[in-house]
């Protein structure tokens, strides 16, 4: 069996990123690995279902879970390109997922911002993989949504 690395499952997470951003949605994509094998994928779609708790990991969670027929992901790694906030740590903690993977930081939302223990006291975590890239779709997603809005402040 081939053995795929970090790298490989957050670019397959980054991916799902465009195709959020192809949908002019905030541009943070998810994937849920097992053995090697994507069993959940996700990317935000907060903007077209007009819900608030539609992001990339929360849908990524939901799948890995339908697939598996179970609410526990202890086997599994969740790859996201940006860290996840507290909703949705909230879920990776419900979850018991194994590992977390994230690419970005994210000081002002994510679950880190806490300064408190959140995720599952088993849950490895392991951040910064493909860092630059995370942020530069971030980054440049925002810049068009300012020019847009007429917010562009040089």
């Amino acid at each position: 069996m081939e053995l795929f690395t970090d790298e490989y499952f957050m670019k397959m997470a980054l991916a799902e990123a465009e195709d959020a951003l192809m949908e002019d949605e905030i541009p943070i994509g998810a994937v849920v690995v097992m053995n090697n094998k994507i069993i959940g994928r996700g990317h935000n779609h907060t903007q077209a279902l007009n819900d608030v708790t539609a992001h990339a990991e929360m849908e990524a969670i939901t799948a890995a879970a339908n697939f598996l027929g179970a609410k526990y992901l202890t086997e599994c790694t969740l790859y996201v390109t940006v860290e996840p906030c507290i909703m949705c740590a909230g879920a990776i903690s419900w979850a018991q997922l194994g590992t977390l993977v994230y690419g970005a930081s994210d000081p002002k939302r994510g679950y880190t911002a806490l300064k408190a223990p959140i995720l599952h006291p088993k849950t490895q975590i392991k951040k910064g993989i493909l860092k630059e890239e995370s942020e530069k779709m971030m980054k440049d997603f925002f810049i068009k949504k300012r020019k847009q809005s007429g917010l562009d402040i040089p």
